[in-house]
């Protein structure tokens, strides 16, 4: 991680209060929705703050990913507000959400890769929809950037089915990466894979933060993910944030949910 992650580690400031005096990337304020009268999440309020990495922990069903969703809008929530890089994400016009979209990457849990396309095609269509202005040379290179950021240079004539699950989450980062955004929400990007490639997708996740200078929120219950990945993390419980903290003060925890996840 950089130099500025660094220091939040430090014994003298704790990760929430580094935090403090940094700019919020992402604002949310007593969010709540439901579906069918069961409410998902209940009055949640949580902030991502400039170049960290946040970890979201918690059981199935406590609102992880419907979290996610609600903050780039493929949910409308039922009360409370977003607030994107200072912009209230509800109430956005359709073309002002497109923008708005653009500078959030999105690395779904399926990776949801275009199976008709190869690699190089699959990172040129978002750049041919939303970089017109760009040369074919330029969108080349764009490309061949962030499939080498992502160690999958070799690639670019292959198919999706031609790679493993861990390459073709590299390649559905990648993918986001042409955008250049300036965040970046993970969807349980370790699910489904071994050891081995769990901990080298973290350890790519780190390095798209230093290398691209993102803010994250990674959605996971793979600990080892979080403990490689997280400047600070939240725990949600019944749709609520239950605990906010570094990872030490969640591993030195004794409340009983807590020591569930980390035991």
């Amino acid at each position: 991680m950089d130099d500025n992650n660094a220091m939040i580690n430090t014994p003298t400031e704790s990760p929430v209060d580094k935090a403090l005096t940094r700019q919020i990337v992402i604002e949310i304020n007593n969010l709540r929705k439901g579906f069918d009268n069961v409410v998902v999440l209940k009055d949640l309020s949580l902030s991502l703050y400039d170049n960290e990495n946040l970890v979201v922990l918690g059981k199935s069903g406590s609102g992880k990913s419907v979290l996610i969703k609600c903050i780039v809008r493929l949910l409308r929530p039922d009360h409370g507000t977003i607030k994107v890089l200072g912009e209230n994400v509800s109430e956005l016009s359709s073309k002002e959400l497109g923008k708005m979209r653009q500078k959030i990457g999105f690395l779904f849990q399926s990776g949801a890769l275009y199976d008709s396309m190869t690699i190089k095609q699959n990172l040129e269509f978002p750049l041919r929809r939303l970089k017109k202005d760009l040369s074919q040379k330029q969108r080349d290179q764009k490309i061949a950037e962030a499939l080498e950021n992502v160690g999958l240079s070799d690639t670019t004539d292959k198919m999706p089915s031609e790679l493993s699950g861990g390459m073709r989450k590299r390649a559905s980062l990648a993918r986001t990466l042409v955008l250049d955004p300036l965040i970046m929400l993970y969807d349980e990007p370790t699910t489904g894979l071994d050891p081995i490639t769990s901990d080298e997708i973290s350890d790519l996740i780190n390095a798209v933060q230093k290398k691209y200078k993102t803010s994250s929120i990674i959605i996971t219950h793979d600990i080892e993910c979080a403990r490689a990945t997280a400047d600070r993390l939240v725990m949600l419980k019944d749709g609520e944030v239950y605990m906010d903290g570094s990872i030490e003060d969640f591993e030195d925890s004794q409340d009983e949910l807590i020591k569930s996840f980390f035991k």
